[in-house]
């Protein structure tokens, strides 16, 4: 088993995400309504993978295997997973939580790259968590301590990821709260 390793939050983190930001832009063009950086790379202070997580946001589900295609002419490699996972208390349909997953070509910089449609519940969801984590220094601070012990039982990254989603969950759901109360829209 290789496991998990979790790093010292890296300044340089955003920068890195703009440089790969405007690549993605440049080979997606207009397909691409958005491309946010998400995840705890995104988040100032927060110690996590040192993989950057970037959301392409498209208009419809079509559009997620368009995007698919042209980053993978492009030598990014797509893997599974095909959908995230449902989260207690929102909408359950399968459309809400499609995606496609890619990873960058080999010996560039590592990235997820999570394909997403507009307004579904698994895209909002990315951009909520990391702004309510970028507004909430100590439950950053929390969720890294969280990823910092799992990181110590040494799992591979799907064992890893079904441990940590509910502890997403836990964080996203006052976040929902936060952002009825401030009028957060992403």
């Amino acid at each position: 088993m290789t496991g998990i390793v979790i790093v010292r939050p890296d300044e340089t983190w955003p920068a890195q995400y703009q440089k790969t930001a405007y690549t993605i832009g440049g080979v997606l063009g207009d397909l691409a309504q958005r491309i946010d950086h998400i995840g705890s790379t995104s988040v100032p202070g927060l110690a996590a993978k040192d993989i950057l997580d970037i959301q392409v946001t498209v208009a419809e589900e079509p559009e997620l295997d368009e995007v698919a295609q042209r980053m993978v002419a492009a030598d990014w490699e797509l893997r599974p997973p095909r959908r995230d996972h449902r989260v207690p208390g929102l909408p359950r349909e399968e459309s809400q939580w499609v995606k496609r997953m890619l990873v960058e070509p080999m010996y560039r910089r590592r990235v997820n790259l999570h394909i997403r449609v507009a307004g579904r519940a698994n895209q909002r969801y990315a951009l909520l968590f990391r702004d309510y984590l970028r507004s909430h220094p100590e439950t950053a601070r929390a969720y890294g301590a969280f990823k910092q012990h799992a990181a110590t039982l040494r799992l591979e990254t799907g064992d890893y990821s079904d441990l940590k989603d509910p502890v997403c969950d836990l964080v996203y759901l006052p976040a929902e709260e936060w952002a009825a109360r401030t009028g957060w829209t992403g």
